[in-house]
């Protein structure tokens, strides 16, 4: 797996997110971080041969089966991102307050007992990976369908209907208030809206 895309996309000079990082040999974890950017997004992110393979989730996680939701695959990230939160300071990529929403291990759903990163990878490039994360917020089943659209990068975030699904779910009602307010107050002034307040 390869760095290249996201470190090309950072200044480490100005922010502090991680640029590598090596994981627990048979330890298979996950992290999901709102991100108070320039839009609200939260990102879903998997270790999969060293990696954190990502996807952005504009409306966050759901353990409602009827929730389809849009998840957009994006570059890997350095396996020392699951413990980054703060601030990414304006001006940077994805300028703006980032918090662990969720974290903890995942399993392959039909896990075939070889190669768990050969199989999860195989998974990902057919464009169907099924999940069983053991987090504190989510919990259970889960599938990552790839979007057969001209968006290539268009995944969908689906919870299987196991005991763990529920009839409604808003991720943001899990979030502490302390943290919406602080993302508030990081958000990133769009151009337009700051060049109008400089005059």
């Amino acid at each position: 797996m390869t760095l290249t895309k996201y470190k090309a996309k950072r200044n480490f000079k100005e922010t502090t997110e991680p640029q590598a990082g090596k994981p627990d040999a048979g330890k298979h974890i996950f992290v999901v971080q709102r991100h108070q950017a320039s839009r609200l997004h939260y990102d879903f992110r998997l270790e999969v041969d060293g990696v954190l393979k990502s996807w952005a989730i504009p409306k966050g996680p759901s353990l409602n089966p009827a929730d389809k939701r849009l998840a957009m695959e994006v570059e890997d990230h350095p396996y020392d991102y699951k413990d980054f939160q703060g601030v990414i300071p304006a001006g940077n990529y994805g300028a703006g307050s980032v918090y662990i929403w969720d974290k903890g291990t995942f399993t392959l759903l039909n896990d075939e007992g070889k190669n768990f990163d050969k199989q999860a990878l195989n998974e990902i490039k057919a464009g169907n990976l099924k999940i069983v994360m053991k987090g504190k917020k989510l919990k259970g089943e889960f599938a990552l369908v790839k979007m057969k659209t001209a968006e290539t990068n268009a995944w969908l975030l689906i919870k299987h209907n196991d005991k763990y699904a529920v009839d409604e779910y808003n991720s943001e009602d899990y979030t502490p208030q302390r943290v919406k307010d602080q993302g508030e107050k990081n958000k990133p002034v769009p151009k337009k809206a700051a060049a109008k307040a400089k005059k």
